[in-house]
């Protein structure tokens, strides 16, 4: 599975990583290509509106079930069951579509996001392999990841097998700049409040009090664009070692916006896109009480009971959710730009691509012909060992199905060259220095 599923990877974080100094010009460039029947990878763009606007709501197929043995069952933090930044992953583990140890191999975890959230085979696979390679155990023979902390290795009758791997994986709360990063929705700054784990309730109220009521998701997640600039903004103002890398800042920070309203909404006919009301925003995120006086219990995410997830036929995709990333770039560039504070704060400055790549690539072209995967695809493959080193025993190994893919994605497309990484341009970021990957 990881050899085929690595592509994805490298589809959607070359998406990531290659607009860090994109103007709103080449923005509205890409997205136009983007939406191109022929374009490649948003070619089921339109496809994906015009399904969108087609959904029905069939209260059979898209019920959720809470009962029997996915009825909720609290961890039991105290015994080593793990929860994480992901209130998703935690629910499910919670209603037993995860294993309730929150200890899951990378197949496991495809099935349950699309089994009870309707998220694509396409996004669901990329995120599970890459948790697994960065955070987990990928030379396992049930390769997987803990969705919280560190997991012993052995766990789960090899899911951990130790072998070729040469200390305990991270898991998803050990991720910091790898997978987990600055500017969530609910979570705070690594190197502000000390963890990235517990929901911070002042960021959670403004998230609540930024839902539109009695309004379909497509248009609460429009809405919460001016949440989400102030949480970036924030980030800015008050945390000297903010880092935006290309894949935990670009991209895993917007799905803590774009994801509840896609993937957290209650269907009905009434709302067959789908409606986040904030009793169900709520429950999925561990709180109660009411505004003012809001009671936030870790670990304790639950799917609603009579929670219908979104129409068969219209799982939300990586298409899908490169949409609602751009979305957003297009009202605010700095949200696609790899980079940090740097060692104060208010201190945000963009890492140059020309510097970089030493001449090869240059931010004012990227958008142009080949050059978005020919610079992506090779910048990966020159980052992968450095993100890696120390947690495999044979990083080739561990690296292989990487490697292989990217030379399959570029070996036609007549790139230039890229021959290696001017990675200075990263260490005038004490929040990159302190933690480069994350592992």
């Amino acid at each position: 599975m990881l050899s085929s599923s690595i592509t994805l990877i490298v589809l959607l974080v070359s998406l990531a990583t290659a607009f860090p100094r994109l103007d709103p010009k080449s923005l509205q460039e890409l997205l136009k290509r983007g939406t191109e029947s022929k374009a490649c990878p948003f070619s089921h763009f339109n496809a994906h509106e015009r399904t969108k606007r087609q959904a029905g709501f069939d209260p059979v197929a898209q019920r959720v079930s809470t009962t029997g043995k996915y009825a909720w069952k609290a961890p039991n933090l105290a015994a080593g069951d793990k929860r994480g930044p992901c209130p998703g992953l935690n629910a499910l583990a919670n209603h037993g579509y995860l294993p309730h140890n929150g200890i899951a191999p990378a197949t496991t975890i495809i099935q349950a996001v699309n089994q009870a959230y309707g998220m694509a085979l396409d996004l669901g696979t990329f995120l599970a392999v890459y948790g697994t390679v960065f955070d987990g155990d990928a030379l396992s023979l049930t390769p997987g990841y803990s969705i919280g902390g560190p997991a012993s290795i052995g766990l789960l009758g090899g899911l951990l097998s130790g072998a070729g791997i040469t200390r305990t994986p991270s898991g998803l709360s050990g991720s910091h700049n790898n997978y987990e990063g600055d500017t969530s929705a609910t979570r705070g700054d690594q190197y502000v409040f000390g963890n990235n784990d517990l929901l911070q309730i002042p960021f959670f109220q403004q998230y609540y009090d930024a839902l539109l009521e009695n309004t379909p998701a497509p248009q609460q997640y429009s809405n919460l664009f001016r949440f989400r600039q102030s949480r970036f903004n924030y980030s800015i103002e008050t945390n000297p070692y903010f880092f935006f890398p290309q894949f935990a800042g670009v991209l895993v920070a917007p799905a803590g916006y774009a994801f509840p309203p896609a993937m957290m909404s209650n269907h009905s006919a009434q709302y067959p896109q789908g409606y986040l009301d904030k009793e169900t925003f709520k429950s999925f995120f561990a709180v109660t009480g009411e505004p003012g006086n809001f009671k936030y219990q870790p670990g304790y995410e639950r799917i609603p009971d009579n929670w219908y997830k979104r129409p068969i036929g219209t799982d939300y995709s990586i298409p899908a959710f490169l949409l609602d990333v751009l979305q957003y770039a297009l009202q605010d560039p700095r949200l696609l730009s790899v980079g940090g504070n740097t060692g104060t704060i208010n201190s945000f400055t963009g890492v140059n691509v020309t510097a970089l790549t030493k001449g090869v690539f240059n931010g004012a072209t990227l958008a142009q012909g080949n050059n978005l995967q020919c610079f992506i695809f090779q910048l990966i493959q020159a980052e992968g060992p450095g993100l890696l080193t120390g947690l495999y025993e044979d990083l080739t190994k561990a690296l292989q199905p990487l490697t292989d893919s990217i030379q399959g994605a570029i070996g036609g497309l007549g790139c230039p060259q890229l021959m290696g990484l001017d990675q200075r341009q990263y260490e005038k970021f004490p929040g990159y220095k302190k933690n480069p990957g994350g592992l």
